[in-house]
């Protein structure tokens, strides 16, 4: 790809991300949904970003990612259910999954 070419993809992108935003708002009091669809786009939204955070963990590529990353994810997840800040859910994370690596777990 030309650099030209990259530059119009990254523009086109850009502008479709705008655009998607800005129906929301824009479209927000002109359509009407039922409660059940709204619970249900707020359910597929949760599915969504579980099944993307699962790939992640479990994967690198096409290759298994190995269990240290899946300790971290796990000590990440209960520190989140504890109500615990954001920036501790990360850092234990990390730091299990760097302590496993350092031990010799992959």
């Amino acid at each position: 790809m030309n650099t030209w070419e990259v530059g119009i993809a990254v523009g086109v992108l850009a502008l479709g991300t705008y655009l998607i935003r800005l129906a929301g708002p824009a479209l927000r009091n002109r359509i009407s949904i039922s409660a059940s669809t709204e619970a249900l786009l707020d359910r597929a939204a949760v599915v969504l970003l579980v099944a993307v955070a699962l790939t992640g963990t479990l994967f690198v590529d096409h290759d298994f990612a190995g269990w240290a990353r899946r300790a971290g994810v796990g000590v990440g997840v209960i520190a989140a259910l504890c109500k615990a800040p954001i920036a501790v859910v990360v850092i234990l994370a990390a730091a299990t999954a760097a302590g496993l690596r350092a031990v010799g777990v992959a």
